[in-house]
């Protein structure tokens, strides 16, 4: 599988320095030249990792990144940027930045850092979405089709694993250990009655069923056409 990625850099001359080398390393880079720009595009797509400079006109880098958390976009980001103090470095962090990389930088160590990136999502979202169920992670709500759902600290753990990981599949191993980490189990039934409760929460009281459990392979939370 190729990796997807997309680089907003003012600099049209890093930027075709950096698409270029990216392509001979079987990365695909889509490029935005500006702010609003990146920004619509990593709205309206789909990528692995998104390398994100932090002075761009029209809207700055933090400033993209902070509102993609916001909308619940959990694709990793690499800010790329001559700015190197630890105040810049954490300025970054709170806008919801994965990693950081300093200009110049090697063209060796940016595909290191992409491929890193690009097998995992950012935790950093401040919201998930999923068809009309939403999550927020800092207000710890959930609404679905407009209608708040309350959830015990099981439901809310289960249900925030399978939407950081729809459509795909979450096995009963991944669930358990999200809810009791290594300790033992309290029961072998006890997933089970979670993801029922879950359920009764989620899906009873709306027209389709969003959590599906896949036959031997485990549990996925996914919207009418998934």
């Amino acid at each position: 599988m190729r990796i997807q990625t997309l680089l907003v850099e003012d600099s049209l001359s890093l930027a075709d320095t950096v698409v270029a080398y990216l392509a001979l390393e079987a990365i695909d880079c889509d490029h935005a030249a500006s702010g609003p720009a990146g920004l619509r595009l990593a709205q309206s797509n789909t990528y692995h990792a998104i390398l994100l400079d932090i002075s761009l006109p029209g809207m700055n880098g933090l400033d993209v990144c902070a509102a993609l958390r916001r909308e619940g976009v959990d694709v990793p980001v690499l800010m790329l940027t001559a700015r190197d103090t630890l105040a810049d470095k954490l300025a970054g962090f709170d806008a919801g930045t994965d990693d950081y990389l300093v200009k110049p930088f090697q063209l060796e160590e940016l595909v290191a850092r992409i491929r890193a990136l690009a097998h995992r999502r950012s935790g950093r979202a401040k919201r998930l979405q999923v068809g009309e169920l939403e999550l927020d992670l800092s207000a710890r709500t959930v609404v679905r089709a407009g209608r708040v759902i309350e959830l015990a600290p099981a439901g809310w753990t289960l249900l925030e694993v399978l939407m950081r990981n729809s459509p795909h599949v979450v096995s009963r191993a991944e669930l358990e250990e999200a809810l009791w980490g290594g300790a033992d189990l309290p029961d072998s039934d006890a997933l089970k009655v979670h993801l029922y409760r879950l359920r009764q929460k989620v899906d009873r009281p709306f027209a389709f069923a969003m959590i599906r459990t896949v036959a031997n392979h485990g549990v996925a939370i996914r919207g009418p056409d998934g």
